[in-house]
């Protein structure tokens, strides 16, 4: 069907556009008579059947799309993940991101685990189920794609800081009650960037899930047994070391990062009222 001269630029444009491998773009251009959009639907046509076969690659790159609002009235956070930081660049994967955050606006308050079958996936989105959507794009783009989860958080009576990493890899959302206007935003900015850096795993000790701390004592107990402590206190020496354990990860215990005179529960009374009710804090990599 081409009816005129395909060139490389014509191929590279149509790449970037969709994230397609370059035979495929050159095939699709082929086919569509140079017509772009026509090329860019044959790939999604074609695409689809693709993207079942790659469902089951690893999608271990990819970025962190966040929305905050200006006077913190709510935030939306979620993780879009792929097989390579060239797909994660193109204008087919940002566009499928942005539309996301439309959509995760749209969910109940929470955090919210997708990936291959979360509940959320029979949801629609643009017109069809959200998992039948990233089906099209991962098949034109050409790579497995993962929503691997989302936050949405709406408080009332409080406000959501954000903080999104410079290169898209970590972003946080946290939820501060209790308070609200600019010095209660400035401090839940404050301690999202607190968190993004901390990686706390909850706002306190009584928050840690209790596998994670069952984990801790196995790995305590092997510890106190390979170092050849005395039966009698070992018991106590890995209470201790659960305790630190706890401290460290607990956000309102850890040291605040820009001033470790202080916990982030002393950033949080200097504001009267304020409390942290939850946060969401997401990396491309984490399991």
């Amino acid at each position: 069907m081409t009816t005129k001269a395909i060139t490389p630029k014509d191929i590279s444009e149509l790449r970037a556009r969709t994230g397609a491998g370059m035979m495929d773009c050159k095939k699709a251009l082929e086919e569509s008579g140079g017509d772009m959009d026509l090329a860019a639907e044959y790939l999604r046509k074609k695409g689809i059947a693709k993207a079942e076969k790659r469902a089951g690659r690893d999608a271990t790159q990819g970025l962190i799309f966040l929305n905050g609002a200006v006077d913190g009235d709510f935030g939306t956070m979620l993780e879009l993940d792929c097989e390579t930081d060239f797909v994660a660049r193109t204008e087919g994967f940002q566009t499928l991101g942005l539309g996301l955050l439309a959509f995760a606006a749209t969910v109940p308050a929470g955090i919210h685990a997708i990936g291959a079958d979360g509940p959320l996936l029979a949801t629609s989105f643009e017109g069809k189920p959200l998992g039948e959507r990233i089906k099209e794009v991962a098949g034109v783009i050409g790579e497995a794609i993962s929503v691997k989860r989302l936050a949405h958080f709406r408080p009332q009576g409080g406000v959501v800081g954000s903080y999104l990493h410079h290169n898209r890899q970590v972003g946080v959302l946290v939820e501060v009650d209790g308070v609200t206007g600019d010095a209660a935003l400035a401090l839940a900015k404050e301690v999202a960037l607190h968190i993004a850096s901390a990686d706390p795993i909850g706002v306190s000790a009584a928050d840690i899930p209790t596998e994670v701390m069952d984990r801790e004592r196995r790995i305590a107990e092997e510890q106190v047994a390979q170092e050849g402590k005395p039966e009698a206190i070992r018991a106590k020496i890995v209470e201790g070391k659960l305790r630190k354990f706890a401290q460290e990860r607990s956000l309102l215990e850890q040291p605040f990062v820009k001033d470790e005179s202080k916990t982030v529960a002393d950033l949080l009374r200097a504001v009267p009222g304020a409390n942290v009710v939850r946060f969401a804090r997401f990396r491309i990599g984490d399991a």
